[in-house]
């Protein structure tokens, strides 16, 4: 497939929106230490920017689920390829994830981590595609609401790929013959 990306939300607004969130999360969890769970890979680039602006004592975890594979369309079957290191129990947990696109990934993250008996769980994600939900499910905070494209960037992927460009971009399929 022959492609090109155009940008679709700018460096710029991302770190504003990052501020934003991150000073939404401090006045929420004052006087709390908050436990990270940081949905790899594509997390990793927002959960970073957005854990240097966290004002509030951190911890963080890691979890591997994926449901896409290498394609632009997810599979629809979850699996979980890491999981956490530590108990979350009685723990104050926020989710972070790159974007919320059909929901199934994170309401079946959601419900295994609800069962783990944490103080509170929340989500955050930078991007909430909400035209392609097939399950309830909402992020407790979320940085942009786009439309149904699919996106590459700040730690978004197609097929590992495109994932350090520092906006958020759109894959556009080429017409035969340009380049």
């Amino acid at each position: 497939m022959s492609y090109h990306i155009e940008e679709m939300i700018s460096e710029e607004a991302v770190e504003a929106r990052v501020n934003g969130l991150a000073a939404q999360i401090n006045a929420d969890y004052a006087g709390r230490e908050l436990h990270m769970v940081i949905i790899l890979k594509g997390s990793v680039f927002f959960a970073t920017e957005l854990a240097k602006r966290v004002t509030v004592p951190v911890t963080m975890d890691f979890m591997t689920v994926t449901s896409y594979g290498d394609g632009m369309v997810s599979a629809g079957e979850i699996t979980v390829k890491k999981e956490l290191d530590e108990d979350i129990t009685g723990k104050e947990v926020l989710i972070i994830e790159d974007i919320v696109d059909s929901g199934r990934t994170l309401y079946y993250l959601k419900r295994l981590l609800l069962a783990r008996d944490p103080a509170s769980l929340k989500i955050v994600t930078l991007l909430d595609k909400p035209e392609r939900r097939t399950v309830e499910i909402q992020a407790d905070y979320y940085g942009f609401e786009i439309p149904d494209r699919f996106v590459v960037g700040y730690g978004l992927d197609y097929a590992q790929r495109h994932r350090n460009l520092p906006y958020v971009g759109v894959i556009i399929q080429d017409e035969e013959g340009d380049k």
